[in-house]
C-alpha cells in the first residue's frame, strides 16, 4: 500500500466526528470530587466564566455567564486557579441564548455562542477598557462599536483534513484544546456559499486515492467567486483529476500548495483575479490579493473599520504625508490615497510590496510601496525623519508594533491610528505611546469575529506638542 493511500475502512472508531458530538457540559474527568456548585462573578478576557471556591481559589468555567449558578466539573487543576466546564446550568443568565450552531460545544471555532450578541459586544468593550486601564490609560466614554451580522459573515476558512487509522476521512475545525477535528456539514458563521461546500468537499475527499496527501483546505470568497486551495503534500495525478472535476462541477477556482518544506502555489484551473472592494473618496476601490495574503475575514466589518478610520482622520489636507506601516495589500493605504493623502506604505515581504504597488496602479492612485523591517525601530525613525508625516497608520500582526511605537515616542507625530487584532499587545504599545506624550482621542471595538472572544480594536492617538512643532516649522518655512 503506497504512502498516503487509503486503508480499508473498518468499523467506526472513537475519533472525533464519528461518535456523537460531545456537549461542552460533558464531564472530562472521572474524579467524583471535581463537581461543585459555583456562582459566576464575571467573564475572563477569553470569555470563560469566573468563579471562586469557598477557599477563594479562582475557577475559570467554560460555557458559564455572569450571574449564573452552575454545576461545574474541574478538568485541570493549577496552583493558583482551576479550569472547569459546565455540567448543568442551575440558574441561567438573561443573556444566555440557544447557540445557532449544532456543533457548538464540540467545535472549537466559536466559544461565545451561548451569550447574546449584545452581551458579546459589551464584553469586548469591557476587555479593551480593562486592558488599557491596567496601563493607566482611561479614554473618555465607551469605545465605539463597529458591527454587522452575527452569522454568515466569514469569507475565508481554513479546514483541517485528517484520515483516521480506519481510513475514515474527517473535514472541519479543531475541537477546543485539541488537534482532533469536528466533522462539519454546515457552519453558520461562514458565508452561505462557503458553508454549502462543506458536505460536498467531504464527499470528494472520500473518493481520493491518497487523502493523507491533503494537509488542509482553504476556502475564500471574492469578486471572482469561490476559490479552493488544497495543501497537497505530494503529487498524485489521479486525485488531481478528481479535484478538477469537483471544481468544474461546483464552479469554483482551484489551486494547490504543493510540497512539504517550501510549498509552491499552482492553479489547477485558470487563475482568477482575486479582489475585494472598498468604498472610499466617492468611489469603489478594488484590492487584489493572492492565496496566503492577509485578508480580513469579515468584509462588512472591515468596510466599517476603514470608513471609521477615514472619518477619524478627516480632514486630510491635499498631499498630506501619511505613513501606513504593516500596509498589507493596501486596506488603508488605498482609501487614504483616494482622499488625497500622499501615502508611503511599508510591508516586510517583497511579494506583498509588489501586490500593494500593483493595487495602487490598478486603482490609479499614487502610493509609494516600500519594503522595510518594522521590527527594527531604526527603520521607523528613518521614515519619520524623511517623511515628516502628519499621521502614521499601524495595522500590525498579533505581536504588535513595539519597535514602531518606541520610535514614535522618540520622534512624535501629530496623529497615530493603531488598528489591532490583539488587545494585550495594543495595551502594551499604547502605554509606550502615552509615555511619549500621546493621548487617546477616539477608540472603537470592531466585532470582526462574532461569537468568538477575538477582539479587533482601533485607537486614535494625538500628540499636541508634535502638532505645534509642525505648525511652527510650517510658519518658519
Amino acid at each position: 500500500m503506497g504512502l498516503g493511500t487509503r486503508r480499508p475502512r473498518r468499523a467506526r472508531s472513537g475519533v472525533s466526528g464519528l461518535q456523537e458530538p460531545r456537549s461542552r457540559a460533558a464531564p472530562r474527568s472521572s474524579s467524583p470530587h471535581d463537581a461543585s456548585t459555583l456562582e459566576i462573578e464575571g467573564l475572563a478576557h477569553d470569555g470563560r466564566g469566573v468563579a471562586r471556591t469557598p477557599a477563594g481559589k479562582a475557577v475559570f468555567v467554560e460555557g458559564a455567564l455572569p450571574g449564573e449558578t452552575v454545576q461545574a466539573a474541574v478538568h485541570r487543576t493549577r496552583k493558583r486557579f482551576d479550569e472547569a466546564h459546565v455540567r448543568e446550568v442551575l440558574e441561567p443568565s438573561a443573556e444566555r441564548v440557544t447557540p445557532p450552531c449544532a456543533h457548538y460545544g464540540s467545535c472549537g471555532g466559536c466559544d461565545l455562542q451561548h451569550l447574546s450578541l449584545a452581551g458579546q459586544r459589551r464584553h469586548k468593550q469591557a476587555v479593551l477598557r480593562e486592558l488599557l486601564a491596567r496601563q493607566g490609560l482611561t479614554p473618555e466614554g465607551e469605545p465605539e462599536l463597529l458591527v454587522d451580522a452575527g452569522e454568515g459573515y466569514r469569507r475565508r476558512a481554513r479546514l483541517g483534513v485528517k484520515v483516521d487509522a480506519d481510513g475514515g476521512v474527517h473535514l472541519g475545525f479543531r475541537t477546543r484544546h485539541s488537534h482532533r477535528l469536528v466533522d462539519l456539514d454546515a457552519c453558520p458563521v461562514l458565508l452561505p456559499e462557503l458553508s454549502a461546500l462543506l458536505a460536498p468537499l467531504r464527499d470528494c475527499l472520500e473518493t481520493l486515492e491518497a487523502p493523507r496527501h491533503v494537509g488542509h483546505l482553504e476556502l475564500t470568497a471574492s469578486d471572482a467567486g469561490v476559490s479552493l486551495v488544497i495543501r497537497q503534500l505530494r503529487e498524485h495525478s489521479a486525485d488531481n483529476r478528481r479535484w478538477r472535476a469537483f471544481a468544474e462541477a461546483r464552479g469554483v477556482h482551484l489551486a494547490r500548495w504543493l510540497g512539504r518544506e517550501a510549498p509552491a502555489l499552482e492553479w489547477l484551473t485558470p487563475a482568477p483575479a482575486l479582489r475585494y472592494r472598498l468604498p472610499a473618496g466617492g468611489r469603489e476601490l478594488a484590492l487584489g490579493f493572492a492565496p496566503g495574503d492577509f485578508l480580513q475575514a469579515n468584509e462588512a466589518v472591515n468596510a466599517r473599520l476603514v470608513a471609521a478610520a477615514l472619518d477619524w482622520l478627516a480632514p486630510l489636507a491635499p498631499g498630506e504625508p501619511v505613513l501606513d506601516l504593516f500596509a498589507g495589500v493596501g486596506n488603508f493605504s488605498l482609501p487614504l490615497a483616494a482622499l488625497g493623502a500622499r501615502i508611503v506604505a511599508v510591508e516586510g515581504g517583497p511579494a506583498m510590496v509588489e501586490r500593494l504597488a500593483g493595487n495602487a496602479r490598478a486603482n490609479g492612485l499614487d502610493v509609494e510601496a516600500r519594503q522595510g523591517d518594522l521590527g527594527d525601530a531604526a527603520t521607523t525613525r528613518a521614515l519619520l525623519a524623511e517623511q515628516a508625516p502628519g499621521c502614521v497608520v499601524l495595522d500590525p500582526p498579533r505581536d504588535g508594533a513595539e519597535a514602531v511605537c518606541a520610535a514614535l515616542a522618540e520622534r512624535p507625530v501629530p496623529r497615530v491610528l493603531y488598528v489591532s487584532c490583539d488587545p494585550a499587545t495594543l495595551a502594551r504599545d499604547a502605554a509606550r505611546l502615552a509615555q511619549g506624550g500621546y493621548v487617546i482621542q477616539r477608540w472603537a471595538v470592531a466585532d470582526m469575529f462574532a461569537h468568538t472572544a477575538h477582539l479587533e480594536s482601533m485607537l486614535l492617538f494625538v500628540h499636541q506638542d508634535a502638532g505645534q512643532r509642525r505648525e511652527g516649522a510650517s510658519r518658519d518655512g
